[in-house]
């Protein structure tokens, strides 16, 4: 209305402050591509990084982590000290990369990404001990109703064991709801499932429990996060199995929302979610953000608007989750654009390469790093001063660094 100040939402606001910090410090994702030119650099190291501004708000933030690209990039490496408080490897730690056969165990890209956590002050998400994907060969050939049970025990011992105090937490199962299976549970079918029966859970928590009992237990799950019919089920029967765990006093600490989310999501994200994490908390489980990144294929080509369009569902999304205290940590799936799983199976109809995460092939900040620093500056800080050496299990292991 002509003569009014118009009202904006906290979303906009964010991803105002997102776009205008990026254009006053002369970075931006739409750049002009212009012989010889160089954009200025964009500080976001130090009390600018994401690390220090998750800590000043009670909060861990980091990236999943290619070991090999630890191992080739200096660039990458540079972004995941700066940037990292917490960190998860992306591979190198399923059962596919660490147990090439059944007698032999092979930890050199565990023990790298481990070596370098440890150096670098970063703590640890182990991902993880109970999957039904990225089984090896052998796995699906040698397994029984007979000897699973072992198989899964003896693997969750040896390699949780071997980290022991030394993690943050662990994915000890991963995505084990599927409602189109159609039990009256909820739970997937899955390997694990069919050989051990639906126990194995439990089987598993414990575990982890006797090998690591400094870790935080996570279970870890994707499309919890949206308004949709199909998430909404898909929630319910994911309560079900942690109400479940909690009646049989499982150790189970925290849920994993893996968020693999979408930019113009037709329900979007919100109450029904926010519904969800509370009900986790009155179970006194704690709330991960495990895998964050935004599918941009529904957005148009120009990256100007691409990138505007996933800061703002950044934006979105974690004014969302962070209103609620049980959340304590955020994780994208991956550092930058170039490497993001999404470029391999959920490629764009006009072949251009998706922009997901916070930072763009050239390791430079997007408008969406700006958008995850407001939204961390915009939660009020839940922290209590306590004895790091006293108080719950969950407590110790929520403090910043």
């Amino acid at each position: 209305m002509p003569g009014k100040t118009p009202i904006l939402s906290r979303r906009d606001a964010l991803v105002g402050a997102a776009v205008t910090l990026l254009a006053l410090q002369g970075c931006s994702s739409s750049h002009p591509r212009l012989p010889g030119y160089v954009p200025p650099p964009l500080d976001v190291s130090g009390a600018r990084s994401l690390r220090a501004q998750a800590a000043a708000h009670g909060l861990l933030t980091g990236f999943a982590l290619s070991v090999p690209l630890l191992q080739d990039s200096e660039p990458y490496r540079r972004v995941a000290r700066e940037q990292c408080s917490i960190a998860v490897a992306e591979n190198t730690m399923k059962w596919g990369a660490i147990r090439p056969t059944r007698a032999d165990f092979n930890f050199d890209g565990a023990d790298a990404f481990v070596q370098f956590c440890e150096s670098h002050n970063i703590k640890m998400r182990g991902h993880n001990l109970c999957w039904h994907e990225s089984l090896p060969r052998w796995f699906l050939d040698t397994a029984t109703p007979e000897n699973a049970r072992a198989l899964l025990t003896e693997h969750i011992r040896v390699v949780a064991g071997r980290y022991r105090g030394r993690m943050h937490s662990w994915d000890v199962v991963n995505e084990a709801v599927w409602i189109a299976d159609g039990r009256p549970d909820g739970l997937r079918t899955s390997p694990w499932l069919k050989l051990i029966g639906d126990d194995y859970i439990e089987v598993a928590f414990r575990t982890a429990r006797q090998a690591d009992p400094a870790a935080l237990l996570t279970y870890n799950e994707y499309g919890l996060e949206g308004e949709s019919e199909g998430d909404q089920q898909k929630r319910i029967a994911t309560l079900l199995l942690l109400r479940r765990l909690r009646q049989r006093n499982v150790p189970i600490d925290a849920v994993g929302i893996q968020s693999h989310i979408k930019a113009r999501s037709l329900h979007g994200y919100g109450p029904s979610l926010r519904s969800f994490i509370q009900s986790c908390k009155s179970m006194d489980l704690e709330v991960f953000i495990t895998e964050l990144d935004v599918d941009d294929r529904e957005l148009p080509s120009d990256s100007g608007h691409r990138d505007a369009g996933v800061a703002a569902t950044y934006a979105d999304y974690l004014q969302a989750t962070l209103a609620e205290p049980n959340v304590k940590a955020v994780l994208t799936w991956g550092v930058d654009d170039a490497q993001s799983w999404l470029n391999q199976r959920s490629r764009r109809t006009d072949n251009k390469p998706q922009r997901p995460l916070l930072f763009d092939q050239d390791f430079r900040p997007k408008p969406a790093f700006a958008a995850a620093a407001a939204a961390f500056a915009g939660r009020s800080n839940g922290r209590r001063p306590q004895n790091p050496h006293s108080g719950s299990l969950q407590d110790r292991h929520s403090q910043s660094l």
